[in-house]
């Protein structure tokens, strides 16, 4: 059984060389859909979660897959908690944690932008909470309703809830936990800049000026 992990931010695959450069710990889609090669799987989630639609992507991957998925759940929160319900077999730690929660993002303009925003972003909401319903069984207004409420579910709530199916180290399940702490996701002003500094370290930039760079970063 190939073992694979999912640990870090969920990013997009163009963003990829800037997290792969600084190293900072993150999932794209492809890190995972690139070993899909027809073994069974098993897969580490620890991550916080991420970019909605990476998160989406490798949930699809998975559940297309013609092998075998565990997934194994030490923190799974926000897309990472979509990706975990792709499992055909989901264990959870029993120190582990799954969270839900509305979809978010950012926006700029007038009310009619707005407005518009607020609906792609329900929208967003009803599309995500087919994956829940889906491994749950549970009603859709019921998840829609925890996602509102932003709901924190532990290993046992999560086995009694349908989105687990069982709880790890209490039937001889083994498991090697991959300790990971949340990454942000780098807004595309900070990925500009960090671009520019890994440029400058490629043309050898003196010390002082790549200094200089630094200093300019906000995360």
């Amino acid at each position: 059984m190939k073992e694979l992990a999912i640990k870090g931010t969920i990013i997009d695959n163009n963003s990829k060389d800037v997290y792969d450069y600084f190293e900072i710990e993150h999932t794209a889609p492809k890190d995972i859909i690139n070993e899909l090669d027809g073994d069974d799987i098993k897969i580490t989630v620890n991550s916080y979660g991420g970019l909605v639609n990476a998160g989406v992507e490798i949930y699809t991957a998975l559940k297309a897959y013609e092998g075998n998925v565990t997934i194994d759940v030490v923190t799974a929160g926000s897309a990472a908690s979509v990706i975990a319900m792709a499992g055909d077999t989901v264990r959870m730690s029993p120190a582990g944690q799954l969270m839900i929660h509305n979809v978010w993002t950012q926006a700029t303009g007038d009310h009619n932008e707005m407005d518009h925003t607020s609906q792609v972003l329900k929208q967003a909401n009803h599309a995500l909470a087919n994956a829940y319903q889906l491994k749950t069984g549970r009603t859709h207004e019921e998840i829609i309703q925890w996602m509102d409420e932003e709901t924190w579910i532990t290993a046992k709530q999560a086995v009694e809830l349908g989105f687990a199916d069982e709880v790890l180290f209490t039937n001889d399940a083994n498991i090697s936990l991959l300790a990971s702490v949340g990454t942000p996701i780098l807004s595309q002003e900070t990925m500009n800049k960090l671009r520019q500094l890994k440029q400058n370290k490629q043309e050898n930039k003196t010390e002082e000026q790549e200094q200089s760079f630094i200093d300019q970063l906000f995360f």
